[in-house]
């Protein structure tokens, strides 16, 4: 304790003498400056020279505040090392013992302690338990028989609640627009008119982007005319997102958003809020989901999408309807009350009984005469006097067989389809025949049955009455439902990878969102408390910056609609799609660079806005919706240029920043010190051979404070000075076929093993592919197999081939990937990253290393550009595999906010053990564990032990006939960038029914951080005199490693539509993460095991004048009163690892 002790006070002296000598240098300067102005009040120049005293004293604030904050950093990581050293002295416990792995990693043992067994359902379990064999049921055919005996109901009456509902995708077969204009307007307002003619009838409604477009059109009298449904209950708004979004390829950030979004507007425009989710045609479901809409503030939720086995079996139990818990949580608080549908589809045949041919009869749309027809070939009967005992009694027959699926007598049967309700006739058939049939239900108390239209509110709220009077308990699920196969071998993997170019985009999309809401949030706090009113700068454009953020936030939203992210629309609306997040892109990079220009500005009156001559420049271009992005050159002088670079994580990182020059010879020093940064000068390869002889890559290393703008300046050198890399060029049969004259080249030795190092790790490739054949932790010496290989899969020869939705391969193994031609093979070395890059006819693949302090180089990044354009029926994939002995158990993330372990099942086909990763995979054993850590989602699976493959893209010439009407075939030349970590480990994830709950470490939190949210890099516009700038630094120090800043929303006003409130949402995610692995070397930021934090602290200097915690989507009636804050003197408040918290802050 002593080194402690005396590091303490030595760290301690160096801040209070530092702060004494700024105060005491400020205040001589003032009086001095002061007894000046007395002696000679009209000297101009004693008036400059007070400016540049100032600025001069800001810089040494700014650089004193960055060393106090490095030294607090220090200080707190090496109190805890020590904290830990002295734990472990007097504990004797034995080393792979969870609790000396918390000892040694404060805070996980917070994710260990929530692990704990159930009771309740666990759907791994019931995978393992499934012989899935896909008997013949008969009428129900996935199923089997129903029986029952009349007298079951005479006790308690059936209930049926009928719920009309329109399932209106926002682009599919048609774009967003063209649907609204064809069908969805028609319908809403039919509804408006069709439920105002009777109080009995009822309609739910899931999509607000539709709704929202339909409003804006509404007069006021339609607008009353909706509130007054609304009020009656006769609609419901169910869910209130944004789109019903896909719960396979979207991140959590954007589901959150979309259902903000629509929350928001909810509570704007109609003064409602959703209590039920209403999820009926995404392909297969997801916890994380569930989670989200209880933080939300909803209770229940409906959902169709489910493996046929797994539906026949919840069917038999009785389970159809269940709390749905996280697998991470111990306690009920993130229980939501869930219906499954139990038969094929959400469509009328398919859900008033187990057999379609009679509920189609009941689906009077398809009257005889009428556009839609039953395929079973037994028309609906228009009922009448003649014939309504026998279609009564043939419907409640149906409705009997359903309800012994479930443990109550209360019975949900939804009425829609796709698309539903567009013509006034429709609404006549449906709502007049189904009335007359619940009449003559009323008539015959003798059938007890109680039959009427209703929306999700009232089902649920009848059957939470019921079961609580019965004394009944819902059984407990955890887990999700990937992947889903609606009937045969028929499973919907393939989704996880359709249009992957376009998965790229979206991540890119929301990565730019969240770096400009969090610093546009900041820069109208520092200007509104700059002027000192809560003005903000008359020639700023706040209200049209807003309006761009607006935008992206819907266009990310319907982003995430399911068949949009999923890859399942048709080109054309594709092509719209992409289209929308590009302009986003483009529109938040405006608001990005402005408000960055007033930040850095010393002098806030030099502030002036022309978007014509923008003050600076994003450093790289993308010129269409469907082209990768490439870097300006810039050109450089004697002058310095500006690069002003902004870190969008709220955690200090060393990154490498990439810009092309035009000159071999750059030079770049943080401005405000004059410090040089470490750099190399490597080529810019116009062709694989060939190296451009004008345009040159510089590389530097960054240290970035968190949220920061730091400012850098570049200026060209003198000749020879830079560091430039050196290349190794490998072959086989032409190896002199690249040249560069700026460069040494010199030739690979024949069939000896490619290698790079730094620091961390050490790296062995092929040297007649380049792919990774082996690495090794330099820490312990190990030497493990880590190999890199690619293959195709191919399509089954059967009539049913995969397409976009359906992956069904064909029954011989994936083949390894081969090329007529050998691949040309280039390494890179130099002081900053050294790299192996392979190029092949269909993909180029690299591998680098980054020679960085600290854990920045502890990963292997793995990049590919991949184009199949040229390939008919072809699926690209990279298989890494490993000596990590895991069985046949892997983990993969759920939307990148939780883990979930996989069992890779040898009684399933091939494409049912490919699942959705949005963001990380890994396989672990006792020692070690690979983690595969992605920026893009796709399909992963681990088909054998020490495996992990990701699907790369997909070209399908054909439709597999789930209705999209067309192959994929719109491919693009894709990237997709990953993170290779392999970690030592000390054993023990505890079980959950059978599975184990197991975390990212925290090391990978912070590389999968760093990987999704990289670095933006501005320039100035030009080299022509610039005003007095200095770096923008928010926070004094990093907030702890496993907080995550999710985001800092700036809320749209009260009074003013369209325009930004003081108010943000303030978001902030614990990570939970694993006890197995401490971070070796150590990270540059703390953890704790404490659920309290103080957020005065946590965000110092920053000051909040009002916080008040939220529900997930900051609508009002969720704040805590602000009695619970006013009470106390500091902000202390909870945050629990995994959980997010939510705040409605006003920033001083």
């Amino acid at each position: 304790m002593k080194r402690g002790q005396l590091l303490s006070v030595l760290v301690g002296g160096v801040f209070c003498l530092a702060v004494l000598s700024l105060y005491r240098m400020l205040e001589l300067m003032q009086g001095a400056e002061l007894q000046r102005s007395r002696e000679r009040p009209e000297v101009s120049e004693d008036l400059s020279r007070l400016q540049q005293k100032i600025d001069r004293l800001e810089r040494l604030l700014n650089n004193n505040n960055h060393l106090v904050a490095t030294l607090r950093d220090s200080l707190l990581h090496r109190k805890a090392s020590w904290e830990r050293e002295n734990r472990e002295q007097q504990v004797n416990v034995s080393s792979d013992s969870v609790h000396s792995q918390a000892d040694g990693l404060p805070g996980c043992r917070l994710a260990e302690e929530i692990k704990d067994g159930t009771n309740g359902v666990q759907l791994l379990d019931v995978y393992d338990l499934l012989p899935f064999d896909n008997p013949d049921g008969g009428a129900w055919k996935q199923g089997f028989e129903i029986s029952y005996h009349d007298n079951e109901w005479d006790q308690q009456s059936l209930e049926v609640f009928l719920v009309p509902h329109s399932h209106n995708d926002p682009g599919w077969l048609k774009t967003f627009d063209s649907y609204y204009q064809d069908q969805t307007r028609h319908i809403l307002d039919n509804m408006l008119i069709k439920l105002s003619e009777d109080s009995r009838r009822r309609m739910i409604w899931a999509e607000i982007s539709y709704f929202s477009k339909w409003w804006a059109e509404l007069d006021d009298q339609k607008r009353q005319m909706v509130k007054r449904l609304l009020k009656a209950g006769q609609l419901e708004l169910v869910t209130g997102g944004w789109v019903m979004a896909d719960e396979a390829n979207s991140h959590y950030f954007a589901l959150l958003d979309q259902l903000m979004e629509g929350h928001l507007w909810m509570q704007r425009h109609l003064g409602v809020q959703p209590s039920s989710g209403w999820a009926i045609d995404p392909f297969g479901h997801s916890p994380s989901m569930t989670y989200l809409l209880k933080g939300a503030g909803l209770q229940n939720m409906v959902i169709q999408r489910v493996h046929y086995a797994v539906k026949k079996h919840f069917a038999r139990q009785q389970t159809l309807e269940f709390l749905w818990r996280q697998s991470w949580d111990s306690s009920p608080r993130s229980d939501i009350t869930c219906h499954m549908m139990p038969f094929y589809s959400y469509d009328v045949p398919h859900t008033c009984g187990p057999n379609p041919a009679v509920c189609c009869q009941f689906d009077f749309h398809r009257l005889p005469g009428r556009r839609v027809v039953c395929p079973w070939r037994i028309s609906p009967q228009p009922i009448t006097e003649q014939n309504i005992k026998e279609r009564a009694l043939l419907l409640l027959d149906q409705y009997r067989q359903k309800s012994h699926l479930f443990r109550s007598p209360v019975l949900l049967v939804p009425l829609g389809d796709d698309f539903r309700f567009v013509e006034s006739s429709e609404w006549d058939v449906q709502f007049q025949n189904y009335q007359k049939l619940f009449d003559y239900f009323d008539q015959h108390p003798e059938l007890h049955v109680k039959a009427r239209f209703g929306t999700l509110s009232e089902y649920f709220r009848t059957l939470q009455d019921h079961l609580s009077t019965a004394g009944t308990n819902l059984p407990t699920l955890r887990g999700d439902f990937f992947t889903y196969a609606d009937r045969d071998d028929h499973y919907w993997s393939g989704y996880f990878t359709s249009r992957p170019f376009y998965k790229r985009l979206d991540r890119i999309l929301e990565a730019t969102l969240r770096a400009t809401e969090v610093l546009f949030s900041l820069m109208l706090a520092e200007m509104r408390h700059f002027h000192g009113n809560g003005q903000l700068a008359a020639d700023f454009p706040a209200v049209d910056h807003f309006l761009h953020l607006t935008a992206a936030r819907r266009n990310l939203g319907l982003f995430q609609h399911h068949d949009a992210v999923t890859g399942t629309a048709r080109d054309p609306v594709v092509v719209d799609y992409g289209t929308r997040l590009f302009h986003s892109i483009l529109n938040l990079r405006q608001v990005l660079q402005s408000s960055a220009h007033w930040l850095l500005l010393s002098d806030k009156s030099q502030y002036h806005h022309d978007q014509s001559k923008p003050f600076l420049l994003m450093d790289d271009v993308i010129a269409a919706h469907d082209a990768l992005p490439q870097k300006t050159p810039l050109t450089l002088s004697d002058k310095p240029r500006l690069l002003v670079v902004f870190n969008p994580s709220a955690q200090l990182r060393s990154s490498v920043i990439s810009v092309v020059v035009d000159t071999l010879d750059a030079r770049v020093v943080d401005a405000e010190t004059g410090r040089p940064m470490a750099a190399q000068i490597s080529a810019v390869w116009e062709e694989p051979s060939r190296a451009s002889s004008e345009a040159f890559q510089l590389d530097f290393v960054a240290e970035l404070p968190p949220l920061s703008l730091v400012i850098y300046h570049v200026t060209k050198a003198s000749v020879g000075s830079a560091h430039r890399v050196q290349y190794t060029i490998s072959r086989h049969g032409d190896p002199s076929a690249v040249k560069s004259k700026h460069f040494q080249v010199s030739e690979a030795e024949v069939d000896a093993p490619l290698s790079l190092s730094n620091k961390h790790i050490q790296i062995w490739s092929s040297s007649e592919s380049g792919l990774l054949q082996k690495l090794c932790l330099l820490q312990s010496g190990l030497v493990h197999k880590v190999q890199v290989q690619f293959l195709w899969y191919g399509t089954t020869t059967k009539q049913d081939k995969s397409g976009a939705y359906l992956f069904l391969p064909g029954p011989e193994e994936a083949q390894l990937y081969s090329s007529s031609e050998p691949p040309l093979i280039r390494v890179t070395r130099g002081p900053v990253f050294s790299d192996i890059t392979s190029r092949f006819k269909h993909f180029t693949h690299r591998v680098r290393l980054y020679h960085l302090e600290g854990h920045a180089g502890r990963s292997l990044e793995i990049s590919n550009i991949v184009d199949i354009r040229s390939e008919v029926n072809r699926e690209l994939v990279m298989r890494i595999t490993s000596d990590v002995a895991n069985g046949n158990r892997f983990f993969s993330d759920l939307n990148g906010f939780q883990m979930q372990q996989r069992r890779t099942l040898a009684k399933l086909p091939l494409q049912a053990n490919f699942y959705p990763m949005t963001s990380a995979a890994f396989v672990q054993d006792s020692s070690s564990r690979l983690s595969l850590l992605a920026a893009q989602s796709q399909a992963v699976a681990s088909l054998r032990p020490g495996e992990l493959e990701v699907v790369l893209d997909r070209r399908l010439q054909q439709d597999d006939n789930r209705g999209l009407g067309q192959g994929v075939t719109d491919n693009k030349l894709t990237a997709s960038l990953y993170q290779l970590l392999l970690e030592d480990r000390r054993g023990g994830a505890q079980e959950v029914g059978g599975a184990s709950v197991e975390h990212l470490s925290l090391l990978a939190h912070m590389t999968s951080l760093f990987l999704c949210h990289p670095p933006h890099t501005m320039v100035t516009s030009s080299n022509s005199q610039l005003p007095r700038l200095r770096p923008f630094l928010p926070l004094r120090s990093s907030l702890p490693c496993d907080v995550h800043l999710l985001n800092l929303r700036t809320l749209e006003d009260t009074q003013e539509a369209d325009t930004p409130s003081q108010e943000v949402a303030l978001l902030l995610h614990r990570k939970g993460f694993d006890c197995s692995s401490a971070p070796q070397p150590s990270l540059p930021c703390t953890w704790s095991p404490n659920e309290e934090v103080d957020m005065d602290d946590l965000f110092s200097p920053l000051q909040f004048r009002s916080l008040r915690r939220s529900g997930l989507t900051l609508l009002r009636e969720h704040d805590e009163p602000e009695s619970a804050w006013q009470q106390q003197q500091s902000r202390i408040t909870q945050l629990r690892p995994m959980e997010i918290s939510a705040f409605r802050a006003v920033i001083e």
